[in-house]
């Protein structure tokens, strides 16, 4: 770490900030950069105390953080790229162009599926986080069910080493097991042994990648984007591959593309292999999951909107 004075971070904080605004980068982006980057936190800057500090230990000098600053608004790289960490729940999780950047609205995956497996008792065994990325779906149901083994698989080797690092970092190591290979394959040793599988699978339409925010389609990995012709290739492997890992009962919850709530709960219902096939929305009240419990000799039941 590196030392810059208060004062001088403070005053290129506001120039940052304007320069921002000018190029139509939201501002606030400008304190998630340099809390990435200082030991300063939120509420630091939010008090505007900085400037009253002596020293401000800083990763990099003031000129590689004005450099790193000019790629976001130049190259519209993503600001968690440059700070090469992101916050998503209670973890601070490394980043890298390897991995797909962790939403916001991907955080209630983990409150959804705290609240969808209150049938399942012990909340034990085998739990799945199918296509990791930086693993935080992996952290998350680590934290949440303390005495479950939690698979994370990824077929990209530079995401997977980016997953240990946030496990390691966070003090989850010993409760993830790893493993590279694609959806299903690396986990035929636990064939019907999954109390539940959680993904975020690529889901973008292959035509609309072109559409998307630059910071996405020119810096964020395509593998966890692209969905194929109509968005559905990875969530049709894993609607039909599922029962053969889930136990009974087991849960399935995935994430999707608003708009393709419908057609997921129709290719569950396609299958005669689950039941409780649900539409979910996130907090903004866009569709956002589809989760359902396994039947693997059963008959679908009604979908419930």
């Amino acid at each position: 770490m590196r030392c810059i004075s208060g004062a001088d971070l403070w005053q290129w904080r506001q120039d940052a900030t304007d320069r921002a605004i000018a190029a139509q980068v939201a501002p606030y982006e400008v304190d998630w950069f340099l809390q990435g980057l200082t030991d300063l936190t939120a509420l630091d800057l939010r008090l505007a105390t900085v400037s009253q500090r002596d020293w401000v230990a800083v990763a990099v000098s003031l000129e590689t953080l004005e450099a790193l600053w000019q790629r976001r608004l130049k190259e519209r790289v993503p600001v968690q790229y440059l700070a090469g960490r992101t916050p998503w729940r209670q973890f601070l999780l490394r980043v890298t162009p390897a991995v797909l950047i962790p939403r916001p609205e991907t955080e209630e995956m983990v409150d959804w599926a705290i609240a969808l497996s209150s049938h399942l008792h012990p909340l034990t065994g085998h739990w799945a986080d199918l296509g990791t990325g930086s693993g935080a779906i992996a952290l998350g149901l680590a934290s949440v069910f303390p005495a479950a083994t939690i698979h994370a698989v990824d077929c990209s080797p530079a995401a997977l080493a980016v997953a240990r690092s946030n496990a390691e970092d966070n003090g989850l190591g010993d409760r993830i097991q790893f493993h590279q290979g694609h959806w299903f394959e690396p986990l035929s040793s636990w064939q019907g042994q999954l109390q539940g599988l959680l993904s975020n699978p690529p889901y973008i339409p292959h035509a609309l990648l072109a559409t998307l925010e630059p910071e996405v389609v020119q810096h964020e990995p395509h593998l966890a984007l692209d969905g194929g012709q109509d968005g559905l290739d990875a969530l049709r492997i894993l609607a039909s591959q599922a029962p053969s890992y889930l136990i009974p009962q087991g849960l399935w919850l995935v994430e999707l593309m608003a708009g393709q709530g419908a057609a997921v709960a129709d290719l569950l219902t396609a299958t005669h292999h689950y039941t409780h096939i649900q539409i979910h929305t996130d907090l903004s009240g866009n569709e956002r999951f589809v989760s359902a419990r396994c039947q693997p000799q059963g008959i679908c039941g009604l979908l419930v909107h």
